[in-house]
């Protein structure tokens, strides 16, 4: 297993980089008879673009998607669906420089450990850019999901130390973080800027919340739900830490307070996070994943060269200040790929 792939019943497999000619997925298992076009694909690439904000990288990618196969006047065949993105703004100039050089926080030299070469041009199969094929395959999920009533959304509850403090659904579209607290997503936004001038980057962390599921989904032991949607937002390059439900929290209660009860209308809370014994309980399934700060900074670090010598770099090029907000679409791609793949799942187990 080469590890470019995704799935069980709905596969995915990703492929290119950063500054390569296209960036795709091939999609295997998808069911016939699904309206999909190249639109529905293409809006959820347009949430994950460059907003233009200060903040935000200036590299600038149409991310066009193309459907190249697995669909017939505007409907899905049940053979792979291909899709591809081609870039057209890639600049490896910037890279030059960073050729033998090791830079801190990326895959640099865990690539070069791992192949014996690495594509030192943006971060070649390492850089987030290859997340635009998950925002891809996962939009084709999202359409199997929505004919189920499964809708799956995200949103920022923490970026650079600042917490939301009030949550509003109806907030999260009125700012460009997709924060549901409209005065800490102003503290946020001050603090990207504080961070943008000071030539440094920011983490946070987004929740994904996934409303209409039905219980039942997920297997007993090695494929539990809860363990392979860890594992999903895990696979996206930024992601340090997962929590479901409670979360790290309910290592902190006891067992009385971390119970959910349940009366005659069903569980009375959710601490569980819509998941026990790694099946879905038909509850709302809440999942947050913790980001880490954007390694490619101007400030100095140091490190070492493929020699070993030390050396002292600042990182140029286009970069984000924070993964917030482009990485929401990013995660929300890999939970619709999960339960999209345990629903077909559970179709062929009952």
């Amino acid at each position: 297993m080469s590890g470019n792939t995704f799935g069980v019943h709905f596969r995915v497999t990703t492929f290119g980089e950063s500054h390569g000619p296209a960036l795709g997925a091939v999609i295997d298992g998808c069911p016939p008879g699904l309206d999909l076009a190249e639109a529905d694909i293409q809006a959820e690439l347009d949430r994950r673009a460059p907003s233009g904000h200060a903040a935000s990288t200036p590299r600038r990618e149409e991310d066009r998607v193309e459907i190249l196969s697995g669909t017939f006047e505007g409907k899905t065949t049940g053979t792979p669906i291909a899709l591809l993105i081609c870039n057209r703004g890639a600049d490896s100039g910037a890279y030059d420089d960073l050729r033998d050089v090791f830079r801190p926080g990326h895959g640099d030299f865990t690539y070069a450990k791992k192949y014996g070469i690495r594509d030192p041009r943006g971060g070649g199969r390492a850089s987030g850019r290859e997340t635009a094929a998950r925002v891809a395959a996962g939009a084709v999920a999202r359409k199997v999901l929505a004919r189920e009533g499964i809708a799956v959304s995200g949103c920022t509850v923490e970026l650079g130390g600042v917490a939301i403090e009030t949550r509003s659904a109806g907030a999260i579209g009125s700012n460009r973080l997709r924060c549901p607290d409209p005065l800490a997503a102003q503290r946020m936004e001050a603090r990207l800027e504080e961070a943008r001038r000071e030539g440094d980057t920011l983490g946070g962390i987004v929740e994904v919340r996934v409303t209409g599921c039905p219980a039942g989904l997920g297997e007993p032991v090695f494929d539990k739900l809860d363990a392979d949607l860890a594992k999903a937002l895990m696979g996206i390059g930024t992601v340090k830490g997962v929590e479901i439900g409670a979360g790290f929290q309910a290592a902190r209660l006891k067992g009385s307070q971390c119970n959910d009860p349940i009366g005659p209308g069903g569980f009375e809370t959710n601490r569980a996070g819509g998941v026990l014994a790694g099946i879905a309980t038909g509850q709302e399934i809440v999942i947050r994943a913790a980001c880490k700060p954007i390694p490619s900074i101007a400030l100095e670090q140091r490190t070492i060269d493929i020699h070993a010598t030390p050396r002292t770099i600042s990182v140029q090029g286009r970069h984000d200040a924070c993964v917030i907000p482009r990485v929401i679409p990013v995660c929300e791609a890999m939970v619709c790929l999960v339960l999209a793949d345990h629903l077909l799942r559970q179709r062929a187990n009952r």
